[in-house]
């Protein structure tokens, strides 16, 4: 059938098509987007860098550069780890010799110079209103080398709130006593009794404040002392841990290399190792002497310095107070009123004189350790005799005489030898006891510090030629596979 001109057309025959949509630009059509697919998830470094090192694992190659990488890592490790545990070592070693011990026995002379020259002090009270100038010298003596310690101390403390609290005691009392004796001799010049009193209260003030503050400097400087000697013979044992594993490692790579190639040795596996086995055998070895050279300079030299220094501070200690005795002529007594306070005193300082000599004694190795010692006893005993011959005439009413037997000089006749003069005896041996023993104890200790020397470069140094040696040796069967 025609259409009339201008009629639309027809629609085909069939269901009717759907009218097409609109395309909205930047809008994928539905077609478009089934027909293609989604782009893969992007992945990140770790998930990118443990794929890279499994697919290094499950190849030959990869797993050699794997084990040289380890290899070279752990013997490096080694190497490190003992020069710093050596280094450490090494710088406790030579604080003992250089600072510890040093300051300890600075802290003891302190102590031995302020009690001489508080005896000294009271000697030369007993002696009369005009001090002899022998005497003088003595205590100006012990007063400038106290002070003088002290200084150095300070300087040498290295942060102990401990020691510094004591030596600003120390520093503060020092010129308060010196003003106080300085007030008792002039008293006494002039033939006053008041010059008595002022001696007993700077006695006082030596024996309740000063002398205390320098015991517990000597306990703190020798604490130190003991701390530095633990530190320094302690194992490393982590640089020994590490050594073992980086050898168990270093074998097991080459066994696994000779059952894979039939080949014996690996050059540089094999100077890894050697470099391995001289770094343990060297920090082993090094550590085994230092330990020795160190317990033998506690045993031979540290113990007998402390008790040698207990010693003195204990004669020094019976000294004062026997003069003391004199001063007072029992006019203090103990708390209890019994007894003399100062011959109280002096007999404990004699008994912890006695203890300290005879353990001293038994510490000593040597003849000429012990004969300081064997004369030292000698002379107490001489000493303690003198005293009681002195106290008998003292309590007879014989004052002079009694004095005599204390201060005065050593005469033709032994009878006539003073307690002084004994006393001066038993200070002289135990100064020469003092310096055997310092002499034995740097010997030994500076043997620890020699034994240490140069450790701490050798170990890195060797370290890192042994981490080389395992890179080499490696790259030499990864060349193989070129």
């Amino acid at each position: 059938m025609t259409q009339p001109p201008g009629a639309p057309a027809a629609a085909p025959h069939g269901p009717a098509a759907a009218p097409a949509r609109p395309v909205v630009p930047g809008q994928v059509s539905r077609a478009a987007a089934v027909g293609t697919a989604p782009p893969p998830p992007a992945r990140g470094a770790w998930a990118t860098g443990r794929e890279v090192l499994r697919e290094a694992a499950t190849t030959e190659p990869g797993r050699l550069r794997i084990l040289g990488a380890v290899l070279a890592l752990l013997v490096l490790a080694l190497g490190t780890v003992a020069g710093l545990e050596a280094a450490d070592r090494a710088g406790s070693a030579e604080a003992v010799v250089g600072s510890s011990q040093p300051l300890s026995a600075d802290a003891a002379a302190i102590y031995r110079s302020l009690a001489d020259a508080d005896s000294t002090a009271a000697a030369g009270f007993l002696a009369g209103t005009l001090e002899p100038a022998e005497s003088r010298a003595r205590y100006d003596r012990d007063l400038a080398t106290a002070s003088r310690l002290l200084v150095k101390a300070a300087a040498n403390t290295d942060g102990s709130d401990e020691s510094a609290r004591e030596i600003t005691v120390l520093g503060e009392l020092l010129p308060r006593y010196a003003g106080l004796m300085e007030r008792a001799r002039a008293a006494n010049r002039q033939g006053l009794p008041l010059g008595g009193a002022y001696l007993r209260y700077a006695n006082q003030e030596m024996t309740t404040r000063l002398l205390p503050a320098a015991e517990r400097l000597y306990a703190a400087e020798t604490a130190r002392l003991h701390r530095d000697d633990d530190d320094a013979r302690t194992w490393p044992h982590l640089a020994l841990g590490a050594g073992a594993l980086a050898l168990g490692v270093l074998v097991w790579a080459q066994r696994r290399e000779y059952r894979r190639t039939h080949r014996v040795f690996s050059r540089g596996l094999l100077a890894a190792t050697a470099a391995s086995v001289v770094v343990l055998l060297w920090l082993a070895g090094a550590h085994a002497v230092a330990r020795a050279g160190l317990g033998s300079a506690q045993t031979e030299g540290q113990q007998s310095l402390q008790l040698l220094n207990e010693a003195r501070i204990s004669s020094l200690k019976a000294r004062a107070n026997e003069n003391l005795t004199q001063v007072a002529r029992g006019a203090v007594l103990t708390e209890d009123g019994k007894d003399d306070k100062y011959e109280a005193e002096y007999a404990k300082g004699m008994a912890a004189l006695t203890d300290a000599l005879a353990r001293a004694t038994r510490l000593a190795e040597d003849e000429a350790g012990r004969a300081p010692l064997t004369e030292a006893a000698a002379r107490a005993g001489e000493w303690h005799r003198r005293h009681a011959a002195a106290r008998e005439l003292g309590e007879a009413g014989d004052y002079q005489a009694a004095l005599d037997r204390i201060i005065g000089p050593k005469g033709a006749d032994g009878a006539k030898e003073s307690a002084g003069w004994s006393f001066d005896q038993v200070d002289a041996a135990l100064e020469r006891a003092l310096a055997h023993e310092q002499e034995q104890f740097t010997r030994s200790a500076r043997g620890a510090v020699d034994a240490l020397t140069g450790l701490p470069f050798g170990a890195a140094a060797l370290g890192a030629l042994g981490a080389l040696g395992a890179v080499l040796g490696i790259n030499r069967r990864l060349s193989e596979y070129r």
